[in-house]
């Protein structure tokens, strides 16, 4: 909504259709530009073009694509899907953009959409991929060779922006000398923001930790986020040198970022991981998972390092290696707080859009 909201500034109306699963919570919240639709049903997620049916007769029926001058698809699948079918009807040009659950769901465990995937893309004026990485990866394992030049010349790489909050309150004031002096007596104070649940995979981080702790380190662990996942949470819970606290507001939030020394977050998957960023703005390096979002934002070495989720000893590894450049680090990630701009990445996405309109 923040993306939606900016593109609005730019003088772009763009009125959302988010269709959601009947009897769940949407994360999008509907108004006046904003409609959301339960049109689907859970049992409907296997059979994807049954499901497809439905957000296509919902969509039609919620909204008038004829009056459209682009449709954006948020996803390839889901969303682009429906947007190449509503193209072809109703002759409106469309971009795509790929996503955490295309790249780790659909092309991993439905090859027999693979290419309905490539399809999309094919059909896009434009393609957006939140990192290098992910382009790299969807170009090199899913698209056959002979049509990887066609989309590669559509491609762009643009990140997700952030809450205008974290870039407006970017910390220049970290008392750096003083982290370096308690990095040189090791101790260290991580911390790691993230819905409990599996995917984000913090009982490695806290392998990682013990290991340290081997070596003579005298680390603390924050972990910070709301439980959906009781049993691990207890789990988490019960390691020693680690603090839980819930889900909060930004305002606070900002204040146990600024008290930490590293973030980090060993996700098994992410999309790209607004965390990152938003750690990043307060000067705190970050440890990231190869080969997810965030890889390749940056080169490796500049705001922290990319780790091995499934490797608690290169966790380990890379946490001493970002304390050892801590003071570089810190000061890198203050430079690129602007990189995370919804203002200037919106002036982007306009500039693509009146390109393909043109």
């Amino acid at each position: 909504q923040l993306m939606v909201e900016h593109l609005d500034s730019l003088g772009i109306d763009s009125p959302v259709f988010a269709p959601i699963c009947r009897g769940t919570d949407s994360v999008t919240k509907p108004n006046g530009n904003v409609i959301v639709s339960p049109c689907f049903t859970k049992a409907d997620r296997y059979s994807f073009d049954y499901k497809q049916k439905k957000i296509l007769r919902a969509v039609q029926n919620e909204t008038d694509v004829s009056e459209a001058d682009i449709i954006h698809a948020y996803t390839l699948f889901t969303d682009g899907n429906c947007a190449m079918k509503l193209s072809e009807k109703y002759n409106v040009p469309y971009v795509v953009a790929v996503r955490d659950t295309d790249v780790n769901y659909f092309f991993k465990y439905r090859p027999w959409l693979i290419g309905r995937g490539v399809r999309i893309l094919r059909n896009a004026k434009a393609v957006f991929f939140l990192s290098e990485t992910y382009k790299n990866k969807v170009l090199s394992d899913f698209v056959p060779q002979e049509y990887r030049e066609e989309i590669e010349a559509k491609a762009h790489v643009i990140p997700n922006g952030i809450d205008p909050f974290w870039i407006e309150n970017t910390y220049t004031g970290r008392d750096v000398q003083a982290a370096v002096q308690r990095i040189e007596d090791k101790h260290l104070k991580v911390i790691c923001v993230a819905k409990i649940c599996r995917r984000k995979n913090i009982p490695a981080l806290q392998e990682a930790l013990k290991m340290l702790e081997e070596k003579g380190w005298k680390p603390e662990l924050t972990v910070i986020g709301k439980a959906e996942d009781e049993a691990l949470l207890e789990k988490i819970r019960a390691e020693k040198n680690t603090t839980w606290l819930d889900r909060m507001p930004k305002e606070k939030l900002i204040d146990y970022y600024r008290a930490a020394d590293i973030f980090a977050l060993p996700s098994k998957t992410e999309t790209f991981g607004l965390v990152y960023a938003e750690a990043a703005t307060q000067g705190l390096p970050i440890l990231y998972t190869e080969g997810q979002g965030f890889d390749g934002q940056f080169e490796e070495g500049r705001l922290g390092y990319h780790v091995d989720a499934e490797s608690p000893e290169d966790i380990s590894e890379k946490l001493e290696k970002a304390a050892a450049e801590y003071e570089k680090l810190s000061g890198e990630c203050i430079k690129t707080a602007g990189s995370f701009d919804w203002n200037d990445i919106c002036g982007e996405y306009k500039a693509i859009y009146e390109e393909i309109i043109r």
